[in-house]
């Protein structure tokens, strides 16, 4: 889960190619668009302004419709096997507490990219990236095993969103750098990569919708 520091260096968390085009209806409405090319060559589509290395601006327009001409040519409309593999478990967690499939996938993809051996520097483990005392809190023998870290992951998302019911965001806040900072700020701290955190989840959150 962690802030900053507690998620893996090594893991990619992009889509693979232009998968956020489903936004574009939402997009419609912004005043500007933004084109960027990903290290693999493909194209994001999107009305978030990114200012890092990974994320090479392309152009700037000015309505969403105009964005197709910007699609990678290599995307096929097919979803990627590495996004899929651990949807049976995602789903089944998700029904028996009762939180959104779609929620808990985007989470996983934020933090792990659906590696369960991932590890981040603050110690947070597995394909939810839990912390050791969280694992332990919700019962969990084996941290990197893909269905008990989903497990626990849901069962304590369920509780965030619980906690802050009607604020979703403030619950994924709270899964990134805990109950505390949310409770401090009255929000979403005010920590650069919670924010960041905040508005990929919510990305992949709204293209995952359409999976399940």
């Amino acid at each position: 889960m962690g802030l900053f520091g507690r998620h893996s260096t090594a893991v990619r968390r992009r889509l693979p190619a232009v998968l956020l085009l489903v936004l574009l209806p939402a997009l419609q409405a912004t005043a500007a668009v933004y084109v960027y090319r990903l290290p693999d060559g493909t194209h994001l589509i999107t009305d978030r302004r990114y200012r890092d290395e990974a994320h090479v601006l392309v152009r700037v327009i000015g309505k969403a419709g105009e964005a197709g001409r910007y699609a990678s040519p290599r995307y096929k409309s097919r979803r990627h096997e590495t996004l899929a593999r651990y949807d049976a478990l995602i789903k089944e967690a998700a029904a028996r507490h009762g939180v959104d499939a779609a929620l808990v996938k985007a989470i996983v993809h934020t933090e792990s990219y659906f590696d369960p051996e991932a590890r981040s520097r603050a110690g947070a483990r597995g394909l939810m990236q839990l912390m050791p005392k969280t694992a332990a809190r919700y019962g969990v023998k084996d941290i990197t095993d893909p269905a008990q870290n989903i497990e626990a992951g849901v069962r304590h998302l369920k509780y965030l969103l619980k906690r802050y019911p009607q604020r979703l965001a403030w619950a994924i806040a709270a899964y990134n750098a805990g109950e505390r900072a949310v409770e401090t700020y009255e929000g979403i701290p005010p920590y650069t990569e919670t924010r960041r955190y905040v508005r990929k989840v919510m990305d992949f959150h709204a293209y995952y919708r359409t999976w399940f």
